[in-house]
């Protein structure tokens, strides 16, 4: 009798955890690649459209070789190469999600990484070009 309650509460306990986890079929995760790939472009012609908006008003303001337009322009390739750094980063993370569970976290690792060096790039791009 005790043997079987362990198997039990064993049997129970696994299922808990694998319904935390459930693994995704190869279709589904191909189609949140593919929609991460949509969101990703969407979102950078849009930083790409604000940015090409945000230079003309300011060279329109202060004219084309002030020093907003080239913080307007600073800013703008800043917007944009953050856009770019978080679609590939959920595109990177979808894509990570194709992998065995075993290798998943050193995916998200390398993922985030890039990540992060896309944002201190962007930072230092951003930085170099308004001084």
């Amino acid at each position: 009798m005790r043997l079987q309650l362990m198997t039990s509460g064993l049997f129970a306990t696994l299922t808990l955890i694998a319904g935390c986890h459930p693994e995704k079929t190869p279709q589904t995760t191909a189609q949140e690649i593919a929609a991460a790939k949509q969101e990703a472009a969407r979102e950078l012609t849009q930083a790409r459209l604000e940015a090409s908006k945000d230079i003309k008003s300011a060279a329109k303001v202060a004219g084309s070789n002030s020093t907003e337009v080239a913080r307007a322009k600073a800013t703008a390739a800043y917007d944009i190469a953050m856009a770019k750094a978080d679609g590939d980063h959920q595109i990177a993370s979808e894509k990570c999600l194709t992998l065995q569970v075993s290798m998943r976290q050193a995916c998200r690792e390398q993922a985030d990484a890039d990540y992060e060096t896309a944002k201190a790039t962007a930072k230092v791009t951003r930085v170099a070009r308004t001084h």
